[in-house]
């Protein structure tokens, strides 16, 4: 007889409990003078009446399956949690001449957990109120990071003459700072996993302030590229941060509303960036304020994050429940799951570089999509050359006035926002038509009208940017079709790359953030050669040449891309109930991928619907 999916996913969860508990897991809340109770008897009575009512919570509240799920998932990936550390010197004694203690009678029976699916202490039990400011708050910290990336550019002319250097040297200004975005995840990330999200934004914000101001008062060339790409690194944190803290927050309902404005923010803030700079270069500031101004922007997101943000990520905000526990009832046994990890440097380095370089090099789709994002966000930042090329360079406009124009991409970038917002019913449907389970494809026929648009608007800014007769608007007006091209591939194939690798998503975006910062970095250092060299027609017909001859990068995949993933190490694919899962030839990535299959069709729905981005 076929049980039902949601019965045998109860059934499920409960034999996982009993072998391993995480941070999150609701099942189960043990009181004080439980747990101190000095009779085995009853308090075996009580744990077995707490299973009793757990499983019925568990029937009733889908949202507890979810959460230890989604505990699960999260812990088993956080750094140091595999395996113990197997120790080859022998115990020291244990000190004043006294026998080792013996062991608590059930170490699970002292791990803190949520008081069921309303406890206010989970962050999407928040008063909606108290998200939207946070939201706002963490908003506000991601533009000012991408702000910061690109105002140094309507500055490089001015640094060139100071220091006496080439236009392409002072240009590194700006590669250093991109440098700086690609590596600075590699740090940021574990530690949120590990320390939670308030410590990295908050600490990250205050040296993204101080390296802007030793960038303001550098008084050599060297100075000034150093601090920018500490700057960069200490600026990557919130990019790669944040967007966890809004799945911390909000439900699958609403997390892709939330996540699709955050996407706006990084995207639109290198592009609000030159015209203020611009206007400061000119005055009589100087351009030593374009980072005095962005280091103010950092301070001030250091202070709102230092009082105002508040922890989001469950397993921290468990760890500083079993602190006020243990401070209130003296009872030292009492801790969170997250507080037994013990940071393992081998399974960091494997986790946060090795594992996101295999997908990178080893998984075509992880590949090629990551080429194709490359070259779309190293032209994001090749941008900031070609604009005044065309707008100072042709039609004579100061460098501020220049740098408006960018508003014709950001207005694209908004057009591509609320498309895929308005995507969501249709998205919704399918979903719910396919018992839950998302088809990453779904996600492509947006990025291939994307890159259509973004090709189109290339060819369209080079052939009506090169004259001076034809008016400014015109070229202005291509920014539409790039900015919506840009965005669009953005949002929705790293939401393919999430729905792809579920719960290797983060190396495979690791893996992507790596090769498309090293293309941010580059693009622009040869923008001006190419666009002075070529012309500003032929050389925005190569770069729209070269960005068709991608389209069909996405049109594969969305023809054959199931097909790919069944031959993946890492990319999970759900077999028919019953089917044993395929075996792999990648020892790690095999087993999880095997455990993650095995469980698909017990809990495929609950599994993918945390697992998945939910634009």
């Amino acid at each position: 007889m076929i049980e039902n999916p949601i019965d045998r996913a109860v059934e499920e969860a409960e034999r996982d409990a009993s072998r391993e508990r995480r941070s999150e897991e609701i099942e189960r809340v043990i009181s004080a003078s439980s747990v101190s109770s000095s009779s085995a008897e009853s308090s075996h009575r009580g744990v077995q009446m707490s299973r009793v009512e757990t499983q019925r919570d568990l029937e009733r509240h889908q949202t507890e399956l979810s959460r230890i799920h989604t505990a699960r998932s999260q812990h088993s990936g956080t750094v140091g949690r595999a395996k113990s550390k197997e120790w080859k010197k022998p115990l020291p004694n244990f000190g004043a001449g006294k026998p080792y203690p013996p062991l608590l009678p059930n170490q699970e029976d002292y791990v803190v957990e949520f008081d069921g699916p309303d406890d206010p202490l989970h962050a999407q039990n928040w008063p909606i109120r108290k998200k939207l400011l946070t939201a706002a708050m963490l908003g506000f910290t991601t533009m000012t990071a991408a702000f910061g990336s690109s105002i140094f550019s309507a500055a490089t002319a001015a640094v060139g003459v100071e220091f006496g250097v080439s236009s392409e040297v002072s240009l590194l200004g700006v590669s250093f700072y991109v440098l700086g975005f690609a590596t600075g995840p590699t740090f940021w990330a574990p530690l949120s996993e590990l320390k939670g999200r308030r410590l990295p934004l908050v600490t990250s914000m205050f040296g993204f302030a101080i390296f802007n101001i030793a960038n303001a008062v550098g008084k050599d060339l060297q100075t000034v590229l150093i601090t920018r790409f500490f700057a960069g690194f200490f600026g990557a944190c919130p990019l790669a941060v944040v967007a966890a803290v809004f799945s911390d927050m909000f439900d699958n309902r609403t997390r892709g509303i939330a996540i699709t404005v955050f996407s706006m923010t990084v995207f639109t803030g290198p592009l609000l960036a030159p015209f203020i700079g611009g206007f400061i270069v000119e005055s009589y500031l100087g351009w030593r304020w374009t980072s005095y101004i962005v280091s103010f922007m950092g301070f001030l997101a250091f202070f709102l994050n230092l009082f105002f943000l508040e922890e989001t990520y469950p397993p921290t905000i468990l760890v500083g429940k079993a602190a006020e526990l243990r401070r209130r009832t003296l009872n030292w046994g009492i801790h969170a799951k997250q507080e037994e990890i013990e940071i393992d440097v081998r399974e960091l380095i494997t986790k946060n570089f090795s594992r996101p370089m295999r997908l990178l090099f080893t998984e075509p789709i992880v590949l090629l999509l990551s080429l194709y994002m490359a070259f779309i966000y190293g032209l994001l930042y090749l941008f900031l050359t070609a604009y005044p090329f065309v707008f100072q360079g042709v039609h004579r406009m100061s460098a501020g006035v220049a740098g408006l124009t960018f508003f014709g991409m950001i207005a694209g970038q908004l057009i591509a926002g609320v498309t895929v917002l308005l995507q969501q019913p249709w998205y919704q449907r399918k979903l719910a038509a396919n018992n839950g389970v998302p088809v990453p494809e779904w996600r492509l026929p947006s990025v291939i009208a994307g890159g259509v648009a973004f090709a189109a608007g290339l060819f369209w800014f080079g052939w009506s940017g090169y004259r001076a007769d034809i008016h400014w608007i015109v070229p202005t007006l291509s920014g539409l079709l790039t900015g919506f091209g840009l965005a669009s591939i953005f949002l929705q194939a790293l939401n393919y790359l999430v729905d792809a690798y579920l719960m290797f998503a983060a190396s495979a975006i690791a893996g992507n953030t790596f090769l498309r910062s090293l293309a941010g970095a580059g693009f622009p250092l040869f923008s001006k050669y190419m666009f002075q060299g070529m012309g500003i027609e032929w050389a925005s017909t190569l770069l729209g040449c070269v960005a068709a001859a991608l389209v069909p990068i996405p049109i594969v995949f969305y023809l054959y891309g199931h097909k790919i993933r069944e031959k993946s190490a890492f990319a999970p694919t759900f077999p028919p109930r019953g089917a044993p899962a395929a075996a792999s030839e990648e020892g790690n990535a095999s087993d999880e991928k095997e455990i993650l299959e095995s469980s698909g069709n017990a809990s495929r729905a609950r599994l993918d619907r945390d697992a998945r981005s939910a634009v």
